[in-house]
Parts: C-alpha cells; structure tokens; sequence
C-alpha cells in the first residue's frame, strides 16, 4: 500500500477467507485469510476455535507479537458478553489478526492451505507488516459469516 494511505475500514468474509481494506470509501487491498480451526459459525465461548462475528474495533496494536505482529481485535462486544453469559461460558477474549510465528515463517502464503488459528484471523509475515503500518487503533472492523 502507498506509504501514506490509512486504512478506515476492515471487512472479512470468513465464508470466502477474505480480508478487505478500505480508504476514503475505496476497497485498497484484499487479503487471503486462515482463520480458527472451527471457523463455522460465531465464536461463542474460550477454546470454542471460531473466529468471532459482528462489529468491533481495532483496539491496540502490537509490534513485538510472538506470531510477527498483530492487531487486537475488540472482541468481545456486548452481544458476544450477553451470548456467553447466557450458555454459562467465559466468552474468552484475546482475538487477533496476526502473522506467523518466526519458526513458521517460511510457510508464507501456505498457511492459507488451512484454518489453524485459535480464533484469530492470520495473515502471512509480509502481508501483517503491511496492514499494520497502515491501521490506526479505532479503525471499525466487521467480520461477516
């Protein structure tokens, strides 16, 4: 992405493993994604293995990420807190979009070839170095089935 271009809006598709980023209203990149290992459905508990759905913000950033980078995921909002208060479960937290873990690195774009996460959405090393330099905290983020 050009050096001074902000990202204002993310959307992913999980049902189609895609990412897109917006500026000034206009789609600026589009992203291949893995995301939870039990990606059907919206996360509904800790340990559940989905990636959360619904309207959240980007809400910290991280430089120094065991998996090379990554952007907190406001997860969860109050529906996500109403949903597991009312199944009795802790709804968990700690959601993430993230690279990979320098060990793994050299898998690049074949971490694509699975959905391997704990619930985060997962990006190559490239691909997260990227996007972070380009999304400030507060930037809306929805995730669609």
């Amino acid at each position: 992405m050009p050096e001074n271009l902000i990202v204002e809006r993310i959307i992913v598709e999980k049902g189609r493993r895609r990412m897109t980023v917006y500026s000034k209203g206009l789609s600026v990149r589009t992203y291949s994604i893995s995301l939870g290992s039990e990606p059907s459905g919206a996360k509904e508990f800790e340990g559940d293995m989905r990636t959360p759905e619904g309207e959240y913000i980007i809400d910290s950033k991280n430089y120094n990420s065991r998996f090379f980078r990554n952007l907190g995921i406001s997860y969860p909002n109050s529906t996500d807190l109403k949903n597991a208060k009312n199944i009795g479960r802790n709804p968990g937290g700690d959601i993430k979009i993230h690279g990979m873990q320098s060990k793994y690195a050299f898998i690049g774009k074949f971490q694509r070839l699975s959905d391997w996460t704990n619930g985060c959405i997962a990006l190559t090393n490239v691909e997260i170095e990227d996007l972070f330099n380009h999304v400030p905290v507060g930037t809306p983020i929805t995730i669609k089935p």
